[in-house]
């Protein structure tokens, strides 16, 4: 490979791990259970992805990259034997961006109630649901990733998407109790 091209192959593994990096360790974490294995299992991909001919991967890199991570995550966990949920404090340690104290306690009560009603969903739903709109995948991306159909993806997602939307209604509707004789 010359300089350059090497230089120009640099410049692309360096964009995609700045765009990549911090949702593949998310997604990496929420299998693994543990942010410093899933960091390693991240390591591991994006040196796949190193060794990897750009032209095999570029088409489909999203696809490429969560694959890989989900398998070398999943490999981690049959050797490890072992698989945790991340509590809630690790889950939402990401700063809110909301200007006020207030909006901000408010956004974050919200994301730890999504995180918490979406952790209690079935692992085949809070995989599809992560991957959708954690990952930005599609639903042929998810189909590839996850070895489903990309119909069933569908329904995963749209059933998951319907559980979280009645728990987090029934969480947020005030229970107001019936006056007698109703």
């Amino acid at each position: 490979m010359t300089q350059s091209a090497e230089s120009t192959n640099s410049t692309w593994i360096a964009s995609v791990l700045e765009r990549y990096e911090g949702k593949l360790v998310r997604y990496a974490a929420r299998i693994v259970g543990d942010w410093d294995r899933a960091r390693d299992v991240v390591q591991e991909t994006m040196l796949r992805l190193c060794h990897a001919p750009r032209s095999d991967v570029e088409d489909h890199l999203a696809e490429w990259l969560y694959t890989v991570c989900r398998n070398r995550a999943l490999d981690v966990c049959r050797k490890e034997r072992r698989m945790t949920l991340l509590d809630d404090a690790q889950a939402s340690s990401r700063p809110s961006t909301c200007p006020t104290p207030a909006e901000s306690a408010e956004v974050r009560d919200d994301a730890i109630n999504l995180k918490r009603e979406l952790e209690a969903l079935p692992p085949r739903h809070q995989e599809v649901v992560r991957l959708r709109f954690e990952g930005g995948l599609s639903y042929r991306e998810i189909s590839r990733v996850t070895k489903h159909s990309e119909s069933y993806v569908g329904v995963l997602i749209h059933e998951g998407l319907k559980r979280l939307r009645q728990r987090m209604t029934h969480q947020t509707t005030p229970h107001t109790p019936l006056a007698q004789g109703e």
